[in-house]
């Protein structure tokens, strides 16, 4: 998340309401493809899922050799950290649970989480590790910001912006990071020796993650730049993705995206949605670049340029 909201949010609602569901259809389409991999590949599926994981980072290397390219180099990043995540990250962890033969943890009959998720919370102390790097570093998240204020170092590690940032690993590391927190705080809560699914902790991360993600929209509906709603998008629609996910476990809903073959048509029409608001989303980002482009700068010296051109202004 950057601290570029402007104040004219009225004009440019479009603009966040479109982020917002671009990544939030990204949500249920990374479990349906999980389930895909799992249910069509069979003894194939560890391929299947390098495979997944390699074309993200496929996405990832093109984002990054397309400078200038800002919501390119974005939507590149998001769709990729999804895709790395879902198969080089999510099935790491389900190869380890059946090398360990976890067994899924059972209720009334039922799996209410996978082994593939009990071995994920042994990843709780890399996860601390690596959010220390953010912590410490220099970053325009308001989040870190606000914490390294708190230890006081902000002065410290706060460096001027670069003129070029790499957009799209910018928003491959903050999909995946994010994703990774909130699945290990779901899970520590979920836990019955910790808290457990019916816990007031349980109820504080669900309700928390809405009213959290209900001030985060408001901040995301007053940004203009197209390539900068998608990366606040990202940690706004997990945060209340975290409402959905308990909601599910509490089964208030049917989840339809971890049923993929029995609600082909509900899925399918998620997956056309995703692709149509894509589609509209960089054909719309592409006008308004070229728009701005077009509008008439002035230089430090009060000169009015136009492309190349200088005209004196007096």
């Amino acid at each position: 998340m950057e601290q570029e909201i402007t104040s004219k949010g009225g004009k440019r609602r479009g603009v966040g309401v479109l982020a917002f569901l671009l990544v939030l259809l990204l949500m249920p389409l990374g479990h349906t493809l999980m389930v895909l991999l799992e249910r069509v590949f069979g003894a194939a599926v560890f391929v299947s899922a390098a495979i997944v994981g390699a074309i993200g980072i496929g996405m990832l290397w093109w984002g990054v050799s397309k400078p200038g390219r800002d919501l390119y180099a974005t939507l590149l990043g998001a769709l990729g950290g999804v895709l790395v995540w879902t198969g080089w990250v999510e099935f790491s962890f389900v190869w380890m649970a059946g090398k360990l033969g976890v067994q899924p943890l059972m209720e009334n009959g039922e799996v209410v989480t996978k082994p593939e998720y009990l071995v994920m919370l042994s990843s709780l102390g890399l996860l601390g590790t690596m959010l220390l790097f953010y912590v410490f570093s220099s970053s325009l998240c308001p989040f870190f910001n606000w914490m390294q204020k708190r230890l006081g170092v902000f002065r410290t590690v706060s460096l001027p912006s670069p003129t070029h940032r790499p957009l799209a690993v910018i928003a491959f590391m903050e999909m995946i990071m994010i994703i990774w927190t909130f699945y290990l705080v779901l899970l520590i809560v979920y836990d019955d020796q910790i808290a457990g699914d019916r816990h007031p902790a349980t109820w504080i991360v669900a309700f928390g993650s809405l009213a959290w993600s209900l001030y985060l929209i408001a901040k995301l509906m007053r940004i203009r730049s197209f390539d900068h709603a998608v990366r606040y998008a990202i940690p706004t629609v997990v945060i209340f993705w975290n409402f959905v996910e308990v909601m599910g476990r509490w089964d208030m809903f049917h989840e339809i995206w971890v049923h993929p073959k029995e609600h082909w048509l509900e899925n399918s029409l998620i997956l056309t949605t995703f692709i149509g608001a894509t589609v509209y989303f960089v054909v719309s980002g592409r006008k308004d670049r070229d728009r701005r482009s077009r509008k008439p700068k002035h230089d430090r010296d009060g000169q009015l340029t136009t492309g190349s051109t200088v005209v004196a202004t007096s």
